[in-house]
């Protein structure tokens, strides 16, 4: 028997039965990833005795080999964890080399890799939080590797259109192995970091990309307070700068004032992210970014009756991946990690099977701009990883990759569940837009009701059948005293409990 597996890039109702897909519920704890494999890794974790870290953990390390095109240790990861009535962020991104004697990094290549972040954010959060080690979560993903990965749908298709695939990519369906990544994370989960940040991977790296061993055995993750916005009495956690999380805390409190409506949404965001393309950068924000008369000065632009045409910004599609856990103690981690744009750089250090990063194309090129390239120095990073709080207590994890989507799909998920009252995973699979430059904007062909009314306004209309395009996410809602999960429809995932 043969399966149409082309038909999974046709939209239309002819392919689904018109009822929605119900979320998860659980009891004592949660998982929800793009992967079913990894879904599998971190409920094992907490079968095991682990924590909401260890199960995270455990599900980003075997996501590391099953979506090689979105993330790996040779990128960086964030996180934002939930634990004794706080939540603390991690930032996990790595730094441009601390010699630097060109003027600008390149798009992909040598020049565009920084240090990758993940493997020692990875080892910080095991050491603070977690109760099984850092091998416990590494050596699963080891093993996969080595014994190979049957290719999912979204995999097999990113893959068959990366410009930068280090190796022939896989149909839907076939497995691919990783024996060199399977060696070097074995000594990653024996070692610690420090088999990755010294020695023959260290000198690996170095010799394929302008960084030297100094630059990686110098990286440290920073613990960071994050920042926040109350959004109709939900308050939306974010990391702080040098990532874009500001973006959709400020879409939010923009909306928050304007008339109630998609074009509002869209007017909102553009402004928003206008405003973080202009002054995100390794270092923090204005003192005024959220200052009430800053609002109400940006709102004024917002026209009821007509689309605007805000500075131009990049727009890059990312390689991310993310995750959600939630356990029976109450712990909540939400964790994103990424190589930037499918498969990074498209460097890949000799021996070891570690695709690099290409994030040094996130400096601007403007040398004049907070975020121009410098010696050791992190560029404007796109992932960001988001957690809701209601009444000073957790609410829940949540987030959505995608390079510049993320803040928007943020912003998105965030007014579907406090708005529309959606479930988790209602709010992932309601259909989206996408803002670009000027007045372009893409919406899913749930929206292309509203394409004729959006265009009336002035909006560019493009209704694109890439699905990539918007996003793929994954949310956990405490209700009461269980857990309410999803996973997005446009990925391989699924949540799931115990």
């Amino acid at each position: 028997m043969e399966i149409d597996f082309d038909a999974l890039n046709r939209p239309g109702s002819s392919h689904t039965s018109g009822w929605r897909r119900m979320p998860a519920v659980a009891g004592d704890g949660m998982v929800a990833t793009s992967h079913p494999l990894a879904t599998r890794a971190g409920l094992r974790a907490l079968e095991q005795g682990g924590n909401a870290v260890d199960a995270a953990l455990a599900a980003a390390a075997v996501l590391a080999v099953a979506e090689p095109t979105d993330n790996g240790i040779g990128g960086d990861a964030f996180a934002l964890v939930w634990d004794d009535a706080e939540v603390v962020g991690i930032n996990g991104s790595g730094r441009s080399p601390a010699i630097v004697d060109v003027q600008a990094a390149t798009a992909s290549g040598a020049r565009s890799v920084t240090v990758p972040g993940a493997v020692r954010a990875w080892a910080d959060l095991a050491q603070r939080f977690g109760r099984l080690d850092l091998g416990a979560a590494v050596a699963p993903a080891a093993d996969l590797a080595e014994r190979g990965v049957a290719c999912t749908p979204r995999i097999a298709d990113k893959w068959a259109v990366a410009e930068r695939a280090p190796w022939p990519a896989p149909r839907i369906a076939e497995r691919f192995r990783l024996p060199e990544l399977a060696r070097t994370l074995r000594r990653i989960a024996e070692e610690g970091p420090e088999a990755f940040y010294s020695g023959e991977t260290a000198e690996a790296i170095a010799s394929a990309t302008w960084l030297t061993v100094d630059d990686l055995a110098a990286h440290r993750s920073e613990w960071v307070e994050p920042v926040s916005y109350d959004y109709r009495g939900i308050e939306v956690c974010e990391l702080p700068p040098n990532g874009q999380g500001v973006a959709a805390l400020l879409a939010l409190a923009l909306y928050d004032g304007l008339e109630p409506g998609l074009h509002s949404q869209i007017e909102a965001m553009k402004l928003a992210l206008a405003d973080t393309e202009a002054v995100v950068h390794d270092g923090p924000l204005p003192g005024d970014f959220f200052a009430p008369e800053r609002l109400a000065a940006r709102r004024a632009f917002v026209d009821p009756s007509a689309a605007l045409d805000p500075p131009p910004y990049e727009q890059p599609h990312g390689g991310t991946t993310y995750l959600a856990v939630v356990d029976g103690a109450g712990m909540a981690v939400s964790l994103i990690q990424s190589v930037y744009e499918s498969f990074g750089s498209g460097v890949v250090a000799p021996g070891t099977g570690v695709v690099l990063q290409n994030r040094a194309a996130g400096f601007s090129s403007d040398p004049g701009h907070p975020n121009a390239l410098a010696p050791g120095r992190r560029p404007f990073h796109t992932i960001i990883p988001g957690m809701l709080l209601e009444g000073g207590t957790l609410l829940g994890p949540f987030g959505v990759m995608g390079g510049r989507m993320q803040p928007q799909g943020h912003f998105q998920v965030v007014t579907r569940l406090v708005d529309h009252a959606d479930d988790p995973q209602a709010a992932l699979d309601a259909p989206r837009w996408r803002v670009e430059e000027g007045r372009r904007v893409l919406v899913e062909p749930g929206l292309g009701r509203h394409a004729d009314a959006l265009r009336r306004l002035g909006h560019d209309v493009v209704q694109p059948i890439d699905r990539h395009t918007f996003g793929v996410g994954q949310a956990i809602l405490r209700v009461g005293d269980a857990l309410v999960g999803g996973s997005d429809g446009r990925g391989d995932g699924y949540a799931a409990g115990i």
